[in-house]
């Protein structure tokens, strides 16, 4: 995996903020702000917003990639979900992870996804596992990243008007 190329300087930006605001970034760019040392605003093109940093308040960038697979998951699975538990059922997920200290890098992920399944018989409980497994499969775009090794592109650029 190669994160120290240079890239197209037209692509990227260090100042995506005000550029996004301007519409040059693509439809799925997502950016951050700094806002202090080791402290970042990430946002994006709807107007969420999320802290990102080692702080109080503030979400780790390992952290977020866990909170992606863990809700990747359950969104994908969200429909077979509620056609098996009612559309108002509950549920919180997990994700937990192994990290490879050596390599800065995580081994291993856990999703856990827990709701109430008692009015399930053994039978509906196989068949919806079968049905949200099928459908994370299919859908979950954060776990089918992860399976593979996929590359990224690092460029430092000049930003003038900063």
């Amino acid at each position: 995996m190669s994160h120290n190329e240079v890239t197209n300087p037209t692509q990227q930006t260090t100042s995506p903020a005000p550029r996004a605001a301007e519409g040059t970034l693509p439809a799925n760019a997502v950016w951050a702000e700094r806002t202090g040392t080791r402290q970042y605003l990430g946002r994006n093109d709807r107007g969420a917003t999320v802290r990102i940093g080692m702080g109080p308040g503030e979400f780790s960038p390992g952290e977020l990639l866990k909170l992606a697979l863990a809700t990747c998951n359950s969104l994908s699975a969200d429909h077979r979900l509620s056609r098996a538990l009612g559309a108002d059922f509950d549920a919180n997920v997990v994700c937990t992870s192994v990290k490879h200290e050596t390599e800065e890098r995580y081994a291993s992920f856990a999703v856990e996804l827990v709701t109430e399944l008692s009015g399930l018989d053994p039978e509906q409980l196989r068949q919806l596992n079968e049905h949200v497994e099928g459908a994370i499969d299919r859908h979950c775009t954060v776990g089918h990243t992860l399976e593979h090794d996929t590359p990224f592109t690092f460029a430092l650029l000049d930003d003038p008007d900063a």
